[in-house]
């Protein structure tokens, strides 16, 4: 075995693990008797102890529906939904609160951009630009509305180390392109994307955009007025909030431009038979009640990374990263699916002779939770000529020793295959 250590880069500030890894009561347990080493973290990350307390004090103090009461605890918990957009706003570095809009993640996000704002806009022929790395949340939206306006999605394709191709990419933004979407980190690769670069080029042209920033939050400092996107969505639950929750950022002028997508109470100023009058923004998007105590578990969930510091979470991961890269270099017949010089500490990999979901059923027993399959990202797949592929992902609290134990399973994995 390596015993070899990285250290973090010089000037990085460190992160104390241990002591983070105590704020997160579900690590501490055994899976098949052995000590969990939760690497899923792309699909769903685990949840400090602030966000359960944060819920659970909801629950039990100032529960109530919000902006329509005024009793005590309906004000309570309208000052606390609404905090939370303050607090998402800080987050994003949006201009100003009215810019967030709370939505079940970022599929809703993307929905609502694709139907109130670029499917009125679309006629036939229009083109929508997307990349092949996408996931299938920011690819079946955009089918659909061409599909009801007969517009066209053309795709960004990638090279064999999952990076964008860029000179295609700015071939392909053409006098049809209407719209951009882009995801800023892949789910299947890892690979971080250049998107301010892209963004500003398609703003040159006059093409509004969107940036799927599901999986970048966890990861990186987001600032959405230095990137000059229109939309930018994001999901609570991958950023260690709750799910069922998650936020989509457009620029005010550009919300306001748009009509509502969904109907029902709250989102209307005034409602006869003849006619409906709707909220200014952000209100004419959240239809009905809320997600109010996702909210306010998402506002906990930020105020910890907060505390800890997304530079110093990056300098982590990438320090985890680099480890477990080489680490997985040593285990026989295994090829790194995604290979970009910019990546978040996401390593998808297969193994020969062995599929992806036995290596996933494997590793569980080892007590090493990873993903198996196609990682809502089929043309991925496609493009690698690959059915699935295991995928380790990595958060700030995992560790070098856990990195350590993914590769003693596939080891595991090799002898039970006879390998």
């Amino acid at each position: 075995m390596n015993t070899v250590r990285p250290i973090p880069e010089a000037g990085a500030p460190i992160l104390d693990v241990e002591r983070v890894r105590r704020d997160f009561p579900v690590l501490h347990q055994e899976v098949h008797g052995r000590p969990l080493v939760y690497l899923d973290n792309a699909a769903t990350a685990q949840k400090p102890r602030a966000v359960i307390e944060a819920v659970d004090r909801f629950y039990r103090r100032d529960n109530a529906n919000v902006h329509r009461g005024v009793h005590t605890l309906s004000q309570r918990a309208t000052a606390a939904y609404e905090g939370a957009r303050e607090t998402v706003r800080r987050f994003l570095n949006a201009a100003d609160p009215r810019e967030i809009v709370f939505v079940r993640g970022a599929t809703e996000g993307i929905n609502l951009v694709a139907q109130s704002f670029v499917r009125p806009r679309l006629r036939p022929g229009d083109e929508i630009l997307v990349t092949e790395m996408e996931h299938h949340a920011n690819i079946v939206p955009w089918q659909m509305v061409c599909e009801a306006t007969g517009a066209r999605l053309r795709v960004v394709p990638i090279d064999e180390r999952g990076a964008l191709d860029l000179e295609a990419f700015h071939r392909l933004l053409g006098e049809r392109t209407r719209f951009l979407a882009v995801v800023h980190v892949s789910n299947a690769l890892g690979t971080i994307n250049p998107v301010a670069e892209m963004v500003a080029a398609a703003r040159a042209r006059g093409i509004p955009t969107l940036v799927d920033g599901a999986q970048a939050v966890p990861h990186m400092a987001v600032d959405v007025q230095a990137l000059g996107c229109d939309f930018y969505a994001f999901s609570g639950h991958k950023v260690f909030g709750p799910t069922g929750i998650g936020a989509l950022y457009g620029r005010l002028e550009v919300l306001e431009s748009m009509p509502p997508w969904q109907g029902g109470g709250d989102m209307i100023r005034v409602v006869t038979f003849e006619r409906t009058e709707y909220h200014d923004v952000p209100h004419r998007f959240e239809a009905g009640t809320p997600h109010i105590a996702g909210a306010v578990g998402l506002a906990a969930a930020i105020e910890y990374l907060e505390g800890i510091g997304m530079e110093r979470i990056t300098a982590w991961e990438q320090t985890l990263l680099r480890h477990a890269t080489a680490r997985l270099a040593e285990v026989p017949g295994l090829r790194i699916i995604g290979t970009a010089p910019e990546k978040a500490a996401v390593i998808s990999f297969v193994v020969e002779g062995i599929h992806a979901h036995d290596l996933g059923t494997i590793l569980d027993h080892e007590g090493v939770a990873v993903r198996a399959g196609h990682h809502c990202t089929m043309p991925v797949m496609d493009h690698f000529g690959v059915p699935a592929t295991a995928r380790a992902s990595f958060a700030f609290y995992n560790t070098l020793e856990e990195a350590d134990r993914l590769v003693a399973a596939l080891h595991r994995a090799r002898e039970l295959f006879g390998l």
